[in-house]
C-alpha cells in the first residue's frame, strides 16, 4: 500500500474518532475512487503515490468546477460544501507551482527537445515539450496551466 493511501486510511480513522462529518464524508469519497480506479482494468493492481496523486488531483478538480456550476445557478450552500471538500484534498496535494518555477520547468523541456532534435522545437513540437514538462511538474501544475505555459514559451 502506498504511504499516501495509508496515511487517508488513519486520517480516516481520526476522523470517525473526532466526529468531523465533512472530513469522513470526504475521504471515504477519495478512498472510494481510489479503489475504483485500483480495481479498473484488467486486472487489480495497487496505486503507487504518484497515482493516488493523480486521483486525488482529479477529485480536487471535479469539486471545483462543481462549486462554480452551483454558484452560477444560485446554489450557494452546495458550492461552499464543494469548496470544503476541495480544501481537504488539497491537503493531500503537493503545493502548487509557482508561474516562475513553471517557467524554469517549460525552459527545461524545450531545452531537453532543442538537444534531441538538434534545433529549437516549434509548436509542431509541443507534444514532445508538454510530455517532459509534464514528467518534472509531476502533479504540482494541472495540464492547462502547464500548456499555457508551454505555448507562451514555443
Amino acid at each position: 500500500m502506498s504511504e499516501l493511501k495509508a496515511r487517508l486510511r488513519t486520517d480516516l480513522t481520526a476522523a470517525m474518532k473526532a466526529k468531523d462529518k465533512l472530513r469522513l464524508a470526504t475521504l471515504r469519497m477519495i478512498l472510494a475512487a481510489i479503489q475504483t480506479e485500483e480495481v479498473s482494468g484488467k486486472e487489480a493492481h495497487d496505486l503507487t503515490d504518484d497515482d493516488v496523486l493523480k486521483v486525488l488531483a482529479k477529485e480536487a478538480k471535479k469539486r471545483g468546477e462543481s462549486a462554480e456550476i452551483y454558484t452560477q445557478n444560485g446554489r450557494g450552500e452546495l458550492a461552499a460544501n464543494e469548496r470544503a471538500e476541495a480544501q481537504i484534498i488539497d491537503e493531500y496535494l503537493p503545493t502548487p507551482l509557482t508561474d516562475e518555477e513553471l517557467a524554469n520547468i517549460v525552459d527545461t523541456a524545450i531545452a531537453q527537445v532543442a538537444e534531441d532534435l538538434g534545433e529549437r522545437p516549434a509548436m509542431k513540437q509541443m507534444g514532445q515539450v508538454m510530455k517532459i514538462a509534464s514528467g518534472l511538474a509531476a502533479g504540482k501544475a494541472d495540464g492547462s496551466r502547464l500548456s499555457k505555459a508551454v505555448k507562451d514559451r514555443l
